[in-house]
């Protein structure tokens, strides 16, 4: 099993089209499908709309707002579509609904070739964008941009077909695009790759993924390097445990944690990895922490460093089958050192967090040190650090496949959704989770939450998908108990046994 695959605009116009020749159906039958699909998905979220204003391009983004239009009005519904007149260049599936919706003869069909016929918008209402779609190459100009403008301008809720008009689909906008501000945006069979980049949160509002059918054989044959992640996919990396096991068989992990005054993070880091199904955990801390964790964490065992503040050395690191480290070391010269003596004799891959990562960054050549398939968990500034600034998260993800390919380690890039890319250049987003994540420590528990998965044997990918997934979904769970505002990071380590055990139930 894989899990789900992300397609680029002109990859889905293949699957449109695979569709139509797999089933014998022709383009109609499909945008049929599709606006069907967005009426039924209206009618269950939008019940209280007075009236539903549908503006159409010419296109067969178009072509979908005049049937869904059409099906609308055999509901029943209150509606209203307006066609831009950007061009009269019209695809053939917009002339065929558009002759549909004047036989049915129950909407008047306005035509705007001027601001000044653009309707009034109420609060109540709800707007239909169906002006541009995936097709769309350049920015929107002219009567199309006054258009959108006036749009987002208005009280009106704001629904997107497939793709807010005036976004791309597959790469960054540009900065001076005008685009529309959606609420919602029904996008079909897949998620677009737009919808997972942060500069285009207040464009796709709440995004949904509608059936419409599309090809299965198309889906399973068709390559791609990037992916989404859903607990059915989950589920299947998880291992069953046997009747029989002992603490000896899911491994013995160490986490670097800690130094004075960052006791928190220690305590974080390993709390998480004692809920990963872990069989023994060591933390390895300065002498400042051995009461708090010996205290916070009792199942934990302890190696205190030499230091009383910082950790200054390592040793012997053979004893163990996953080592994590980087939640609130701080950046000393003594701790840089014993990182430099870790990096010197580590034979397996290892979890690397925080100051760690800082360290990476203030010590290039550390880097030429990681072991292969080792797992960064750099938040974007962290990353910025270690790869260099980007002018936006698009150019970010692309350093992101470069870094990893170059150094041979999995990053995973943690965000609204979290991207973990391999050293072989595929990119995995992240689906679950939250923003009441987003507090301190957070990043401490999903270290410690891969480290203990990497300990039980789990390839790095698969430690690291696992914990991330979980992790998020934890936090789903903790913002569900305590709200998004009031959640405090120890409950998501608290969630942590509720995330697996929704993941094996189903």
């Amino acid at each position: 099993m894989n899990a789900l695959k992300l397609f680029t605009s002109e990859q889905i116009r293949r699957w449109d089209a695979a569709t139509i020749s797999d089933l014998n159906l022709n383009s109609a039958d499909l945008m049929e499908t599709a606006a069907a699909a967005c009426v039924e998905w209206l009618l269950a979220h939008k019940q209280a709309v007075k009236c539903f204003h549908i503006f159409c391009g010419p296109g067969n983004n178009g072509g979908d707002g005049l049937a869904i239009a059409r099906l609308l009005a055999e509901k029943g519904k209150s509606v209203k579509v307006y066609i831009i007149q950007v061009s009269f260049d019209f695809s053939d599936d917009f002339k065929s609904n558009e002759q549909r919706l004047r036989h049915q003869n129950k909407i008047a069909i306005n035509t705007i070739s001027d601001t000044d016929q653009l309707p009034q918008l109420n609060d109540g209402d709800c707007i239909i964008d169906a002006i541009f779609g995936t097709g769309l190459s350049r920015p929107a100009d002219g009567l199309a941009e006054a258009c959108i403008q006036y749009i987002n301008h208005s009280d009106a809720k704001v629904v997107a077909i497939d793709l807010p008009s005036g976004l791309y689909a597959d790469r960054v906008s540009p900065e001076q695009a005008i685009v529309i501000k959606a609420h919602d945006t029904l996008s079909f069979q897949v998620p677009k790759l737009a919808f997972l980049h942060a500069e285009n949160e207040m464009y796709c509002g709440l995004w949904h993924v509608l059936n419409i059918g599309l090809s299965s054989e198309f889906y399973a044959s068709e390559k791609t390097d990037v992916f989404i992640l859903d607990k059915l996919y989950i589920r299947s990396l998880l291992k069953h445990r046997s009747k029989f096991a002992h603490k000896g068989q899911f491994g013995h992990a160490l986490l670097l944690a800690g130094s004075y005054g960052k006791m928190g993070a220690a305590v974080l880091a390993a709390s998480a990895a004692l809920r990963s199904g872990l069989g023994l955990l060591s933390v390895h801390a300065p002498r400042c922490g051995v009461v708090i964790l010996q205290t916070a964490v009792p199942e934990a065992m302890l190696t205190p460093d030499e230091h009383e503040h910082v950790i200054s050395a390592v040793g012997n690191m053979s004893v163990y089958d996953a080592i994590g480290l980087g939640p609130g070391i701080g950046t000393s010269e003594e701790t840089d050192y014993a990182l430099e003596e870790l990096l010197k004799q580590a034979d397996k891959p290892m979890v690397i967090d925080a100051d760690a990562i800082n360290l990476l960054a203030m010590d290039p050549e550390l880097l030429g040190l990681l072991p292969n398939g080792s797992v960064l968990t750099p938040h974007p500034k962290e990353f910025e650090r270690l790869a260099g600034k980007s002018a936006n998260s698009f150019e970010r993800h692309t350093r992101h496949i470069e870094f990893a390919m170059q150094h041979g380690v999995y990053v995973l890039l943690k965000g609204a959704y979290s991207c973990l890319t391999t050293p072989e250049g595929i990119s995995y987003y992240n689906n679950s989770g939250n923003p009441g994540m987003a507090k301190g420590g957070s990043g401490d528990v999903l270290t410690g939450l891969i480290t203990g998965l990497l300990a039980q044997a789990y390839t790095p990918l698969e430690a690291a998908l696992i914990g991330v997934y979980v992790h998020g979904l934890a936090g789903d769970i903790a913002a569900e108990k305590h709200c998004m505002t009031g959640m405090k990071t120890g409950d998501i380590v608290e969630s942590l046994p509720e995330a697996f055990r929704q993941i094996a139930k189903g």
